[in-house]
């Protein structure tokens, strides 16, 4: 069984060899390479049948559309997955090989074969065994996304019994297309397959090491089949090589508690030292860059991993080994030793011997399962995106993108809680129904064993054996309640950068009318084109995109509206930027104390929406990194933080949307700084 599993592994490596950038040419920001490359010409006779096969599909999913009973509008993405990939495969010549010719006629079959069940109100799939690929509309851009499905024979309907999910992230696959992609769920099981274990495949949104819209990804297709097959949600591991496993590096930091196990394999864990290890590249960050870095490096969130297992992989000779001994050293800096095992003389592979030790442990581990309720959390943060562990939520911070830790342990004994923090200025605790450790008819104390201040109590638990406390510190001390700030202030999901903008449901919003400037009215066109072209090249989705004078206050109240232009030509900008922190008049741009002339500036800017402070407005920016870093996915992170002024006489290229003349983050209460 290894080594069959084995040789499917090693035949998906050898098609993948060319997982990371292709060394020192890949660092010239002049001459970048497409990333997808261009595809094969279709000859006549392939271009016809696949054609006519869309149109059946299509029509077939028109036909659906029109239904809205319960069984199709939940199951018509199971159907649209397999014609949007191959629709875009052929509109943007994104199959690269006569295989993926072949395969796109069999991927609309299959996609026919569904919407033929489905019209009779059946649909089989849901009930298949082995190799599934099945399809949910994401919530960011309304685009259906697949993902892959291995089904063990054991698993059933019937009963109580819930299954282990192994969620598997890919490795890097510059052609890996949502028909690629397709193709290979639909007939190889993949690296591992644990016996009872759903192996959850995760499409990730293309080659992005599963951030942003990736990571995402990753969530929402977890979420989709929680609902549509019997998950044990203590039982759920994250998995991967390669790419794949800096995902998994990334997911297991920022997500401790899904998981009652991380097993990430090679793949990089940080962005400087990675680049300049393996990518021989030369490193000149700005201080917003380095600070940006700490949202995906995975050093600075060790921490997190005290509470969850992880397994990690190294090929002996692979250069990408250099990830697990980083966060070897980072944890060993918190008492904590790595289990770490290495394949003896392999370079980027795992070997079967590693294989079955990795397996047991695995299979060791999800016995356990993900604890019920640890009684000592350690958690570490830089941003309120990523801010909760178990029962305890980090709601402030004294300084985003600084660390962030806290200390929290359960002390049953004393109806106590303690508690060690620095970096935050309030927190909750909240221990679920039937969860709580303390005494029903004494309060609990809040005890800081490390300061003078005295203990705090807190409420009793409640009779369903529940508890819950927030507290706040106000100067120096911790008091009992929620923060006491007015106005705006930094929060989960609103805290920035630009790019948290891309996370969720967002609008582009297109100006109808002049700009003041015939400069920033061309940049502007060319930015917002940019924007919709690269979203769909690099995130896989199609950007929604309305004009200023459609926004309704439904689009307000449900979505994020990144707005291009200037008060005169974009009515949305022109209708909230009395309330963002700038002036911008005729001739100048102001923010705090700094001055830029408006003939030939733009800024750059994500702030809460004065008209729905529970949603974003951007100003005249797209996901911030570009074409240079799709070489290499360590590049890809924020580039710019929450507001940044642009010379336009500086022409944009793949770096930079202009010459950035200055950039900085708001406070914590969205005040320049």
């Amino acid at each position: 069984m290894y080594y069959q599993r084995y040789v499917i592994w090693l035949l998906s490596a050898c098609v993948s060899t060319s997982l990371w950038a292709d060394g020192p040419q890949d660092n010239i920001p002049e001459n970048v390479r497409p990333v997808p490359p261009v595809g094969v010409e279709l000859n006549p006779q392939d271009q016809k049948e696949l054609l006519t096969g869309l149109e059946v599909l299509q029509q077939s999913v028109e036909q659906l559309r029109q239904r809205d009973d319960a069984l199709t509008v939940d199951l018509l993405p199971d159907v649209e997955i397999f014609l949007r990939a191959v629709k875009q495969g052929i509109n943007h010549r994104e199959l690269f090989s006569a295989r993926d010719v072949k395969n796109a006629a069999k991927i609309l079959a299959e996609g026919q074969q569904r919407a033929e069940d489905l019209l009779k109100g059946e649909a089989p799939w849901t009930s298949q065994k082995g190799l599934v690929v099945r399809g949910f509309r994401s919530r960011i851009d309304r685009t259906v996304q697949p993902y892959g499905l291995v089904i063990p024979e054991s698993y059933t309907d019937v009963g109580k019994t819930r299954f282990r999910l192994d969620l598997w992230f890919h490795g890097r696959g510059e052609r890996s297309s949502e028909s690629v992609f397709i193709a290979e769920r639909m007939s190889r099981v993949g690296r591992f397959a644990p016996q009872d274990t759903i192996v959850l495949h995760p499409y990730g949104r293309y080659s992005n090491a599963f951030k942003f819209a990736g990571e995402v990804d990753v969530l929402e297709a977890l979420e989709h089949a929680q609902r549509h097959y019997k998950i044990d949600e203590d039982r759920v591991a994250v998995r991967g090589f390669s790419m794949g496993g800096a995902g998994c590096w990334q997911m297991a930091v920022h997500y401790p508690d899904l998981f009652f196990a991380a097993n990430p394999g090679a793949g990089f864990s940080e962005t400087p030292e990675f680049l300049r290890f393996f990518q021989k590249e030369t490193l000149a960050p700005t201080e917003f860059e380095r600070k940006l870095w700490r949202m995906y490096d995975c050093p600075g969130y060790a921490d997190n991993l005290f509470q969850l297992p992880v397994v990690a992989y190294s090929g002996e000779l692979d250069i990408q080994k250099q990830a697990a001994d980083i966060m070897e050293t980072a944890l060993a800096e918190r008492s904590l030793k790595l289990t770490h095992i290495i394949g003896a003389e392999t370079k980027h592979t795992i070997n079967p011997p590693s294989m079955k030790i990795i397996e047991e442990k695995m299979d060791r581990l999800a016995e356990v399962g993900r604890p019920k309720l640890p009684h000592e959390l350690r958690f570490a943060t830089f941003t309120l995106k990523y801010n909760r562990l178990h029962w305890l939520t980090v709601t402030g911070l004294e300084q985003h993108w600084e660390p962030a830790t806290v200390q929290a342990r359960l002390v049953p004994q004393s109806n106590a809680v303690e508690v060690k923090s620095e970096g935050v200025t309030s927190l909750r605790f909240s221990i679920p129904a039937g969860r709580s450790p303390f005494r029903p008819d004494q309060p609990v104390s809040i005890v800081f064993p490390e300061s003078k201040q005295r203990p705090i109590l807190a409420s009793r638990p409640e009779t369903d054996g529940s508890w819950h406390c927030e507290l706040y510190q106000k100067a120096g001390d911790w008091h009992l309640g929620p923060p006491r700030a007015e106005g705006l202030r930094k929060q989960h999901n609103l805290q920035g950068p630009i790019d948290d903008a891309f996370m969720d449901s967002f609008i582009v919003v297109r100006p109808t009318g002049d700009a003041r400037q015939e400069l920033l009215g061309r940049w502007t066109q060319s930015e917002l084109d940019r924007l919709i072209a690269e979203w769909r090249r690099h995130f896989r989705g199609d950007a929604v995109v309305k004009d200023d004078t459609e926004i309704t206050q439904q689009d307000l109240a449900n979505n994020h509206l990144i707005l291009f232009g200037d008060p005169q030509s974009n009515a949305v900008v022109r209708s909230v930027i009395e309330e963002l922190p700038i002036e911008w008049t005729d001739e100048y741009i102001r923010m705090g104390d700094r001055e830029f002339s408006s003939h030939y500036h733009v800024p750059a800017m994500i702030y809460p929406n004065p008209a729905n402070p529970d949603r974003y407005v951007v100003l005249n920016s797209g996901f911030t990194y570009r074409e240079y870093a799709y070489l290499n996915n360590a590049r890809q992170v924020p580039k710019l933080p929450d507001w940044a002024v642009i010379d336009l006489r500086t022409p944009p290229d793949s770096l930079w949307p202009g010459k950035i003349v200055a950039a900085e983050f708001f406070d914590e209460y969205w005040r320049v700084k």
